[in-house]
């Protein structure tokens, strides 16, 4: 085996992997807070790469600021979409729910695609400083290295929000029993907006992150992506975070090094899906509360 190719797929994988991660969060957040699929957060992610072109290309901001400024504005959108929509149905049934969801995905794709065109768009150049360079053959680019560490920077802020703030001790409360903390006096509906602004926020961090490894974006951009977070989400074990950052990481380890090696044994990169969600399949087959899931008990 060549090491250095091997390390060179590893960072690949580790970029690939950072991206899905960032969106699966947001899924796990909503999730083990309310029992929510939110299948709009892959459309909610392409807005955050959107306002990240806006703020690049109309404002001027550079990338910094840019990012700072669509993770605020993607945030306060998911922050809408849970007062308009989804707050009128917390005691409706599951099924509504998930068609509002997919009908607020449908809105967002369409409303940008109104407001954009169809022509794919991109980051200026000069958004980021893109630099390259070789470390024992391995080549590397400062935007992948940015891609990775700002990833892990985010989770592990993410995880610290959580565990060690009195918001967090507040949606673990209420991921553990929504009934009971409104008696301790939390206010339940400012968990859950604080909830989506996290969750949003980070999507947005992703699409913007996204756009700068693969500078295409287009309204419907999310959906693919966002079914992969999904699915990366659930394999991690939905509702825990660690499992939804693991769980990305897995997914972006999977496919490019099928890609990487599948050549070897006769296997194309058209098998690249079929192959990755059949392990995940499998995966779920022998823990299907996923790797960090756990199975809770309900009284119905």
């Amino acid at each position: 085996m060549d090491l250095t190719f091997f390390v060179q797929q590893l960072f690949n994988a580790l970029q690939l992997g950072s991206l899905y991660a960032l969106i699966a969060l947001g899924y796990t957040m909503v999730y083990g807070v309310l029992l929510l699929i939110n299948f709009a957060h892959g459309d909610i992610f392409m807005v955050g790469a959107f306002l990240g072109v806006f703020a690049s290309m109309v404002l001027g901001l550079p990338f910094v600021a840019a990012l700072i400024v669509s993770m605020l504005l993607t945030g306060l959108l998911g922050v809408t979409i849970e007062r308009v929509a989804y707050k009128p149905l917390r005691h409706a049934s599951r099924l509504s729910v998930v068609i509002t969801a997919l009908g607020v995905g449908l809105l967002l794709e369409n409303g940008m695609l109104a407001l954009t065109g169809a022509d794919p768009r991109s980051y200026p150049e000069g958004f980021i400083n893109t630099t390259s360079f070789s470390i024992a053959g391995v080549n590397l680019t400062s935007v992948k290295i940015i891609i990775i560490v700002l990833a892990f920077v985010l989770f592990f802020g993410l995880y610290a929000i959580v565990q060690r703030t009195k918001w967090g001790m507040a949606m673990r409360a209420i991921s553990y029993d929504k009934f009971a903390v409104p008696l301790m006096g939390v206010s339940q509906n400012q968990i859950i907006s604080l909830t989506f602004l996290l969750g949003a926020s980070l999507a947005a961090a992703g699409g913007i992150l996204w756009g700068t490894a693969f500078p295409v974006l287009s309204p419907y951009m999310g959906l693919r992506v966002g079914w992969k977070a999904f699915i990366a989400a659930v394999v991690g074990g939905i509702g825990d975070i660690r499992g939804a950052m693991l769980g990305g990481l897995l997914l972006g380890f999977i496919e490019i090094y099928t890609v990487a090696y599948g050549k070897d044994i006769g296997i194309t990169s058209t098998w690249r899906d079929p192959i990755v969600f059949g392990l995940l399949l499998i995966i779920l087959v022998v823990r299907p509360t996923g790797l960090f899931g756990v199975a809770r008990r309900q009284k119905v």
